[in-house]
């Protein structure tokens, strides 16, 4: 059987990139095909490996670089690939790479990281950042876009969401149901449960949705020591506190992370993520996790278990009261057993579930509490 995985772009090793990675090792023989590639930044996934096929997209002006621009392109590039040899296309989404057309007795599944958030759910959020001229036109591409990106869904035998938060999205946008198999996370650098020190601790990029000025807010107002790892724009934001218990470490190893975790009194998260690694590494760390009970957040902690899950109208700081009364009775053994659900292992099991074509039935191996559709 002929497979393709197709990935929407190669420009930096994040989330998705390490998502394509397990499925090229669980499809070792299958083509690789995206918009873009960079072999600087993402060289690494094809060492003994044939280099990966790519669109017209790629071979434009500055692509490596400007390929946001090249977007209302994408879709045209993606059509005009000859997939007739294909007997099953994996596509990898969270930019475009459903737009494939399969020859019609080929199977289709697509792993779907977040519906396109610049086309549907943050699309304001992406607008308000244009100049007032430029609005209109960026109003009629996403548009067309929009209506593209759902004719594409007709296109796809299967969905897979990487939790059940893109799930839910998936059946608002395109009225499909899919199934819940969540991202590998690697642990094995993670070792075991170790005492921990005061400071709480943000991880990730300093960008607004990731809201850590609600972490930075909180800390200063109840007296806490805040620990901040990561670069972005919100970066001046938390160095105004520097002195007042807030250090500011910047973009570190993963050896230092990986301390960092260990030792933190607990994880602050009060952003909205359509899965969120971060927490997992926290729970594998055997620290608890204190998060905004909203997105990927509800497949990955139990709240008054491995953490706590407060709701928009508590807030953050409300939050950590809570969490430190209730810390007494946390469980480090608790975090790292819900951890092991989200290996590398435990997505190739559930992968090859989806292959063999496993029924959608209730969670069973999945911490929430909330009924959502998800392989065992």
């Amino acid at each position: 059987m002929r497979t393709a995985l197709v990935h929407y772009w190669l420009v930096n090793m994040r989330g998705g990139e390490q998502v394509l990675r397990q499925l090229m090792a669980l499809h070792p023989e299958a083509d690789v095909i995206t918009n873009v590639y960079d072999p600087v930044q993402t060289g690494e996934l094809f060492y003994g490996r044939e280099r990966p096929r790519t669109t017209m997209i790629d071979r434009l002006p500055y692509a490596k670089t400007a390929y946001p621009m090249y977007m209302p392109l994408m879709p045209s590039a993606l059509e005009a690939l000859d997939m007739n040899p294909y007997d099953l296309i994996v596509s990898s989404e969270s930019g475009p790479a459903k737009w494939v057309i399969p020859r019609p007795n080929a199977r289709h599944i697509c792993y779907m990281h977040s519906p396109m958030r610049y086309l549907w759910d943050q699309r304001h959020l992406y607008r308000k950042k244009l100049p007032a001229l430029v609005r209109p036109l960026f109003d009629s591409v996403t548009g067309g876009l929009r209506q593209q990106d759902v004719v594409s869904s007709m296109r796809v035998d299967e969905f897979v969401a990487n939790s059940s938060f893109v799930a839910q999205r998936i059946q608002k946008y395109y009225r499909r149901e899919a199934s819940v198999v969540p991202p590998p996370v690697a642990q094995d650098d993670i070792g075991p449960p170790q005492s921990p020190e005061d400071y709480y601790l943000f991880a990730g990029q300093l960008v607004s949705y990731k809201d850590v000025r609600a972490a930075v807010d909180a800390c200063v107002a109840l007296g806490r020591r805040l620990v901040v790892v990561g670069a972005g724009p919100e970066r001046k934001y938390v160095e105004q506190f520097a002195g007042q218990g807030v250090e500011y470490h910047g973009r570190v190893s993963r050896e230092e992370l990986v301390r960092l975790m260990a030792r933190c009194r607990g994880l602050l998260f009060p952003g909205v993520e359509d899965f969120g690694i971060v927490p997992v590494e926290i729970l594998a760390s055997g620290r608890p996790v204190i998060a905004l009970n909203e997105g990927g957040i509800i497949d990955t902690v139990e709240d008054r278990v491995t953490g706590i899950l407060y709701d928009r109208r508590v807030g953050l700081k409300a939050a950590m009261v809570q969490f430190e009364e209730w810390l007494p009775d946390f469980k480090p053994g608790d975090a790292v057993r819900a951890a092991q659900q989200f290996t590398p292992e435990a997505f190739a099991r559930r992968w090859r579930a989806v292959l063999a074509g496993a029924p959608l039935r209730p969670t069973g191996d999945l911490i929430p509490v909330r009924p959502i559709r998800a392989l065992a």
